[in-house]
């Protein structure tokens, strides 16, 4: 049994397709999810430069150091935190706690960790993956900005307003009346710097 860690797995089709890439190159999987899999045997080299090869073409990458893969970690958290809510204000997520009890690390070595490997805090990641968030929910036209920001636990509409044009240069009103709006996949949101 071997263990593979994948990069840039951030849903459900990432975990079809990784799942359905590895059964295409003959490997028994027998689990997937966000950031790895595992398969029943350990590939010979020659078939886990294949596999690289596979999940490359695809958008992944095979992770083969475990901080890069504790880093990934951390990033899919914060995605399924920030972007993946139902509709409902989630209960007040504090960040720290919550990546240093799901991690199992303190918080400041990852924080320290993520600022090396990413060049940008975790809060500069939270805050880019927040600003999608409302980016998308713009785009939809269905809800307020109040709305947005209290769904996405926001102290304030001001709050709000002031970083997300700091991050994309224009008000959240003038983003909606916009007729570019211009999104960046999940995978890819605060790496683009």
């Amino acid at each position: 049994m071997m263990e593979l860690l994948i990069k840039n797995m951030v849903c459900d089709r990432c975990i079809r397709t990784v799942r359905e890439e590895l059964e295409k190159s003959g490997e028994k999987v027998l689990a997937v999810e966000l950031g790895k899999a595992v398969i029943e045997n350990e590939p010979a080299p020659e078939q886990l430069e294949g596999i690289r090869l596979v999940l490359e073409a695809n958008g992944f990458e095979l992770i083969d150091d475990r901080k890069s893969a504790l880093v990934d970690f951390i990033r899919k958290l914060i995605i399924e935190e920030v972007q993946h809510l139902k509709g409902n204000k989630p209960e007040h997520v504090n960040f720290s706690e919550f990546l240093a009890q799901k991690t199992g690390y303190d918080y400041s070595y990852i924080s320290n960790l993520f600022s090396s490997e990413t060049g940008q805090t975790i809060e500069q990641y939270i805050i880019a993956q927040r600003v999608e968030k409302i980016k998308e929910w713009l785009s939809y036209g269905e809800l307020s900005i109040s709305e947005i920001a209290w769904r996405l636990g926001y102290s304030s509409v001001a709050h709000l307003s002031n970083q997300f044009k700091k991050a994309t240069g224009m008000s959240p009103a003038a983003y909606r009346n916009s007729k570019n709006i211009a999104r960046i996949p999940l995978d890819k949101v605060g790496l683009e710097k």
